[in-house]
């Protein structure tokens, strides 16, 4: 019997989980180029099997929405067919462009399709929970910063040896060491061994914040180099254009609220194929990439996608706002964030390039973003609850009814402008403000600043 979803549960096609649109299957793609006509195959049983709804996460991950409980096999016998590869077990991530970037230090891509059959062959990781991850950083242009992991490793400039790290994205995980990169596979298993030992619910995260990482860097000790940190790098954007070994292009295109029907998407690969494209992929943030275009397609597949309701500008202001699925396609939201999201976009006081991310999530769960943001939106008994500064786990400074918080955020977006001193960030300014000020800005009375 299907369980209802939760926070912590990995729907795959072995397990989909009833939400409020029927069943949801998540894939898990492992980094491979997926060839356009097998992508159209996917959209097709999509559409055939589910509702046509099809989600890229903030992992990159994709996800069919309102299967039936006899479809849902039926999709799973399709999607066996076709060719293209889901990973199983825990989620092995690797660079976005891994086996294709001309500046990437090491093929990450080989390196996570051998960790994935270590994984597979190995009798501990039955102990492991559906949301333990590891991410292998090539050190190409699109790396994994941002995207938080167990286990995390990242190759150095030469690519003869992976920084390793875990419990978090690159700027909160516990580092650890240096391997060599022959002993990348060795030291992951290793590392979710510990993971393991502690039961299906254990996180790297809370064995570091219990105990420190000591654990882990006992693990591997013998295999560890001492070398320096890696440095910090500029964030990496999946948009616009990258360029590939072979001299052609990839194309980087951000689905509106991670979300878009397979008819888009047939027509976006139909285009694409057009244009010698010869694939794609998917990329943390809600993304696609379109890979193989040519010098040309490069030029005109942009005007496509932006047709089709996908996003192909940086300053997109859709892409300040994250938001779940909301009511009524998730059982446990209590605020349709779907509907609101295109309203808050629309909102000339909340976009442009110093906007700040707005988060907006149906229940106290927070499934489209655990992280704090300056702006946070949680449905409460059908009501917006705001909390600023925080996350769905904070107290709400207001309680407002769906049909005002587009006026309200308005007049606290002009709020913050107003009061911004020199490059000062949304964050920086509201933490100079308390509570009482903060809610006469969403309330647009005087704060008193």
């Amino acid at each position: 019997m299907n369980a209802p979803l939760r926070r912590g549960a990995c729907p795959g096609l072995s397990q989909p989980m009833t939400t409020g649109d029927g069943l949801l299957v998540r894939l898990t793609p492992t980094g491979t180029t997926m060839p356009c006509e097998a992508f159209a195959a996917l959209c097709t049983a999509a559409r055939r099997y589910g509702n046509g709804v099809i989600e890229i996460t903030s992992r990159g991950s994709v996800q069919i929405r309102g299967l039936t409980e006899d479809s849902v096999k039926q999709f799973a016998a399709t999607v066996a067919g076709i060719d293209l590869a889901f990973g199983e077990g825990p989620p092995v991530l690797s660079d976005p462009l891994a086996g294709l970037d001309p500046r990437e230090a090491a093929d990450a891509g080989a390196i996570a399709a051998d960790l994935r059959d270590a994984i597979a062959a190995a009798p501990f990781a039955a102990n492991i929970g559906p949301k333990v991850s590891v991410a292998i950083d090539g050190a190409g242009v699109l790396h994994l910063d941002a995207v938080t992991a167990d286990v995390r490793m990242r190759a150095q400039a030469s690519g003869a040896h992976l920084h390793v790290a875990v419990g978090g994205d690159a700027e909160t995980a516990a580092p650890i060491g240096a391997v060599a990169a022959e002993h990348a596979v060795e030291a992951a298993m290793r590392m979710l061994r510990v993971i393991a030992a502690g039961g299906p619910a254990a996180r790297a995260r809370d064995i570091v914040a219990t105990n420190g990482a000591a654990a882990f860097r006992g693990v591997i000790a013998d295999i560890l180099v001492d070398l320096p940190p890696p440095p910090r790098r500029p964030a990496a954007d999946p948009l616009g254009m990258h360029a590939l070994r072979d001299g052609r292009a990839a194309i980087g295109l951000g689905l509106a609220f991670g979300h878009t029907h397979a008819t888009a998407l047939e027509e976006l690969r139909h285009a694409a194929a057009d244009l010698g494209a010869t694939g794609l992929r998917t990329a943390p943030g809600r993304a696609l990439l379109v890979v193989g275009v040519i010098e040309d397609g490069a030029e005109r597949l942009p005007d496509v996608a932006q047709r089709l309701g996908f996003i192909v500008r940086a300053d997109d202001p859709r892409r300040q706002i994250v938001a779940c699925a909301g009511a009524p396609i998730c059982a446990a939201a209590e605020i349709s964030t779907r509907a609101l999201a295109p309203s808050l976009a629309a909102n000339a006081a909340i976009a442009g390039a110093d906007a700040p991310t707005v988060h907006l999530s149906g229940c106290a769960k927070g499934c489209a973003c655990p992280r704090p943001t300056p702006l946070t939106v949680v449905g409460i008994e059908g009501r917006c609850g705001v909390v600023v500064n925080g996350s769905v786990r904070d107290e709400p400074l207001v309680l407002l009814m769906p049909e005002a918080l587009p006026g309200a955020l308005s007049r606290w977006a002009d709020g913050v402008r107003r009061l911004r001193v020199g490059d000062e960030s949304a964050a920086e300014v509201l933490s100079r403000l308390d509570r009482a000020q903060i809610r006469r800005l969403i309330l647009g009375e005087a704060t008193g600043a």
